[in-house]
């Protein structure tokens, strides 16, 4: 699936869209940066609750294909002007993370 289908689900707003077009082939959960640097796989979307820039650094490094920001969460102005910087796509929800996970796997097969 690519970060377009879920924009075209309506399940998730676009905050910072660079390339609709990223591949996504799984998910990833988690808040603490470390963890989330040494174990999200690469082309995945990670859901998290964190918002500050450095979610953008650990979502270039591991070449994550969009983050989605949960629980009604948003990013400041910093980290969308660096999400557009590095390439990096970020989606919200009002959704907790669980219940966005639920549906990734439920509603797009993930």
């Amino acid at each position: 699936m690519t970060v377009k289908e879920l924009l075209d689900g309506n399940d998730f707003e676009a905050v910072t869209i660079v390339d609709d077009s990223m591949a996504v082939t799984g998910g990833y959960c988690g808040d603490l940066l470390s963890i989330v640097m040494g174990n999200a796989p690469e082309e995945s979307l990670w859901i998290t609750i964190q918002s500050h820039v450095n979610i953008v650094a650990v979502a270039s490094l591991r070449g994550i294909s969009a983050i989605i920001i949960a629980h009604g969460f948003a990013p400041d102005e910093d980290t969308v002007s660096a999400a557009k910087e590095e390439g990096i796509n970020i989606l919200t929800t009002k959704l907790p993370p669980f219940e966005a996970a639920k549906l990734l796997v439920e509603k797009y097969g993930l």
